[in-house]
Formats: structure tokens, sequence, C-alpha cells
């Protein structure tokens, strides 16, 4: 049996997430996951086991069946009221699934991806405590099918350590709101370590009238890809906080590339990152204020950039790995989210989407796919829950490093709600997509997820 595993859980109103002790924040939060079935010929066998912190099962597993090439949503989840946990996945074939997590009813909202496995050790680039507003918390999760987990956390730039002992399946919180070790304005990262098997990991970052969310990396790469940057968009900004996860410092260079007939000049931004440290790249190469923490860059200040960035290393030691995690924030409408950057390592001719929306109760996606291939076409196709319903859009021809963006606002029917698989059409295409889901309400209804390679 496959297995994936979700955060979902800690100290919920009808859900699976942490209330952080923050009263400016959200107080109440709910969550439900999307399930996507990988096999385009064999329908998915999935049992779902809810685990309490303490390990133990918070129900009796439950069954579902989804067809082939098909997803389901399990919102209101199956768990009792109140709960405070995590979810293991188990199937026959392979699946992907990502969680929507909900706060203060739809004031707030954050999207993450699931795990296939875990790992002895987990960088966290982003970690605040009382920063203008922002602090974070986040679960810890032991992958184990038996025996305990010892975590240690140790907070870059800082001697304050944190310790854990979590049973298989379950899951801790580390809040840093309430660590009096850390000093308050905390902005730095974390590194997690586990002996006794291995661990995954997500953070919530929260705000007073945003919320975020990314998943913790299990491995880094020496040069991480950004399919998805925005300056001065109709509102929106974008920080990447990238992370050396090495045991050496390294200049660090973010080059900035616009999607093809969108606005926005090349440029780079470089900055030196001290072993285990991370730093901060976009926010203020493209904003007319000044950067706290300087490096060089050539970015047009002020002006709207709409593209992808590619990372690498010069100086010193050049082949650390290193962790990246994009921050989208439109100040003026309250509206945020966060996802992973890729190893291109990791690209693939195939992207998996498990939630696809158009026009579902106010809710729609958009969709980002970057070319790291040689050139090529890629095509879309969306498919909607319960299979009937399939539709498909081709890109232009995208040559390496050029990226395609697809909005299905009214490009699918009314209240559609399913899936989507996006194929590079040449041989030598490899693509990674990043999937942008947007509420027309007030408040932040803004999330997104990676897609899955497959």
């Amino acid at each position: 049996m496959k297995k994936v595993t979700l955060f979902l859980g800690l100290l919920i109103v009808l859900g699976l997430v942490l209330v952080p002790a923050v009263a400016a924040q959200p107080t109440t939060y709910n969550a439900g996951f999307q399930i996507q079935n990988l096999s385009d010929t064999n329908a998915a066998n999935v049992s779902i086991a809810y685990y309490n912190q303490n390990g133990t099962e918070n129900i009796p597993p439950v069954s579902v069946t989804i067809s082939a090439g098909s997803s389901q949503t399990f919102f209101p989840i199956d768990a009792t009221a109140g709960f405070n946990g995590s979810v293991v996945i188990s199937s026959d074939q392979p699946v992907a699934a990502i969680a929507n997590v909900l706060a203060n009813g739809l004031a707030y909202g954050a999207s993450y991806t699931s795990f296939s496995g875990g790992s002895a050790n987990v960088n966290l680039p982003l970690i605040m405590k009382g920063n203008s507003g922002f602090d974070t918390w986040f679960n810890v999760q032991s992958t184990n099918a038996a025996g305990d987990v010892n975590v240690n956390v140790a907070y870059a730039g800082t001697a304050c350590t944190e310790t854990a002992t979590i049973a298989p399946g379950a899951a801790h919180t580390f809040t840093q709101s309430t660590n009096s070790c850390l000093p308050n304005g905390y902005v730095g990262a974390a590194s997690v370590t586990a002996t006794g098997g291995d661990i995954v990991a997500t953070v919530m970052e929260t705000g007073t009238t945003t919320l975020f969310a990314y998943n913790g990396f299990t491995a880094g790469a020496t040069n991480p890809v950004i399919p998805l940057v925005n300056a001065n968009n109709s509102g929106f900004i974008t920080g990447i906080q990238i992370q050396n996860s090495g045991n050496a410092p390294t200049n660090v260079t973010v080059s900035y590339t616009p999607s093809a007939g969108a606005p926005g000049t090349a440029c780079t931004e470089t900055k030196t990152i001290a072993a285990g440290a991370s730093a901060t790249f976009a926010l203020y190469a493209f904003s007319l204020s000044g950067d706290p923490s300087p490096g060089t860059n050539n970015c047009v200040h002020g002006a709207t950039f709409i593209g992808s960035a590619s990372v690498s290393q010069s100086g010193g030691s050049q082949n650390q790995n290193l962790v990246a995690i994009v921050n989208q924030l439109n100040l003026a409408t309250a509206k945020a989210s966060s996802y992973n950057g890729f190893n291109p390592a990791s690209a693939s001719g195939e992207v998996l989407m498990p939630l696809i929306m158009d026009r579902n109760s106010g809710f729609y996606t958009g969709i980002n796919v970057i070319n790291i291939g040689s050139a090529s076409t890629v095509t879309c196709t969306y498919t909607s829950n319960d299979g009937n319903v399939s539709q498909s859009v081709i890109s232009p021809s995208l040559s390496t490093g050029d990226s395609f963006n697809h909005l299905q606002l009214n490009f699918l029917a009314s209240g559609f709600v399913g899936s989507g698989v996006c194929t590079a059409d040449e041989p030598g295409g490899s693509i990674i997509a990043v999937v942008n889901e947007l509420g027309s309400s007030s408040g932040d209804q803004l999330f997104s997820y990676e897609g899955f390679n497959n």
C-alpha cells in the first residue's frame, strides 16, 4: 500500500489545525483535503487514518474508492469535532493530496500539499515571532509505522532549541509566539532533526489579516526554481525566503525572467547566506523601500514584474544545498499565500493538480507552468470529480525557462470542481507548476499549492 501524509491538525474547531495564542490573529480553524488518483487505468482503494496528537486513532480508518484519473473532496472531514491531529492516507494506487485550511470562517485561507515520505532532517526557511504582526507555528509528524521518534528543533542565529517525542503517524505542534527563548521580532529559519525515524513538517504563517502555509523541506537543491514571481502587479508583491541548509556560507543569485508577453525586465539579485541561515529576496528588489539586509540587485524599482526566477551560487562554497519558499501578498485586499520552490531535478513531462475550480461558490483557480527542459508546448486537461467533464488547453511553444499562465475562470463550467494534468507535448519537455486558488469575497481567500510531478 502506498501512503501519503497530511499535517492537518491541531486544536481546531471542526477541523484539523492549531490555534496560535495571538488574539489579533485567527482564532478558529477548519480544513478539508482533496485526494487525486494518479492512475489513468485503475480505481484507487483508499484508507484514511486520523491520529490524535498522543498517537491514538481519532476514529476507525475511513475507506473510499476514487475512480481512475479522478479526485475526491473531503470537507467536512470525518474526524470528531475539535479534532487535533494528523492524517495518513494509504492507497493501492499512486495518489496525491492537498489540504486547504480555513480560519475564522472564510476570513483566512492557506493551502499545502501531502508528503509521500519523510526524512531525519527537515529545514524551515521562514520562522517568525512578533514580526510586524506575523508569527509562525508548525507541526512535525512522524512517518514511522512503529516506534516513537525523538525530535529536536534548532532556531538559526540563536541558542534556542525545543524537543518532542512523537508517536507513529502523530504530530506535535511548536508555537513560536509562546516560545520565551525567541526574541520578539525574530525572523529566521529552523532546522528539525529526528532520531528513531523520519519526519515531515508544515509551517503556518499567521498575520492580523492573512494566513500562509508551506511545507518543510526534506531535501535541498543547489539551484532551486521559482515558477511565479509578482511585483507591483495589481497590488501583489512576492517575497522569496532562501535558506542555506549546507555547512558553509555561499553567495546566492536570484535571476528574474518575465513570462512571455508579461510586463517586466530581466534582472538579478545577490546576497550572502550563512550556513543554516536564510535571506529575503524579491520583496525589496522591486520595491521603492530600502532593504534591511541589502545585497546587490539591478532590478527596476517600482516597476511591474510577472515571471519566474532561478537560483545560482557563486564565490566561496558554491555547492550548498538551498531551500526556498515564496510568499505572495496583496496588502490592500488582504490576500496571501505561500508555495515551495522546486528542485529542478524533480521536473518531469507530467504534472498533476488535485484541485481545479471554476466559479465554485466564488472560487476559481489559475496555474503557472514553467518549462525547464527543451522547447515544448504543454497540454493541460481538467477533469471533473465525477469524471464526466474534461476540457483541455494547449500553451504556445515554451523555450527553456519560459512559463505559461492559464486562468480557469469562465473557461470551465460554472461550479466546476475537479483535478488537472499538464503534459509536455515534445520529448525533452520538462515542467513544474504551481496552482493559485482565489475566492471572490473579501478576506484572505488566496491559496497556493505545488503541482505533483509524475
